[in-house]
């Protein structure tokens, strides 16, 4: 489902999104699909935690929507290394937004997206 929905979110995004943009509107569109959720991942992520071989399925499944965003990238024209460094930031900010939102469910998966992203920007930017 997730898979599905970057895509999607990445095709939909305005054509003048960069490539950072774009992956960041689908991270946003992923990040509602949590809603709701957040007694759930937290237990979910818990379990996860505590086997290495959960942990081990959780990267193949992060790594997996990278090369989906990265594709999804491409299809839009944007050339490697910069769809696959898009996809991969994306899901960097994506897994730290998500420890976030599991340590403070006060605010919603897709602020702390957003906030992770700034960060991103932010260390970026530096010189």
């Amino acid at each position: 489902m997730l898979h599905d929905l970057l895509t999607i979110a990445v095709a939909d995004a305005p054509a003048t999104a960069a490539p950072l943009e774009a992956t960041a509107a689908a991270l946003e569109a992923a990040g509602a699909v949590f809603a709701g959720r957040h007694d759930h991942s937290r237990r979910r992520q818990a379990v996860i935690d505590a086997n290495a071989e959960l942990r081990e399925r959780e990267l193949i499944k992060l790594a997996t929507l990278a090369g989906a965003l990265a594709g999804a990238l491409r299809r839009r024209g944007v050339p490697d290394p910069a769809a696959a460094l898009a996809a991969e930031a994306g899901i960097a900010v994506f897994k730290v937004a998500f420890e976030r939102w599991l340590g403070d469910g006060s605010r919603d998966l897709p602020h702390h997206i957003r906030e992770s992203l700034d960060e991103l920007r932010a260390v970026t930017a530096a010189r």
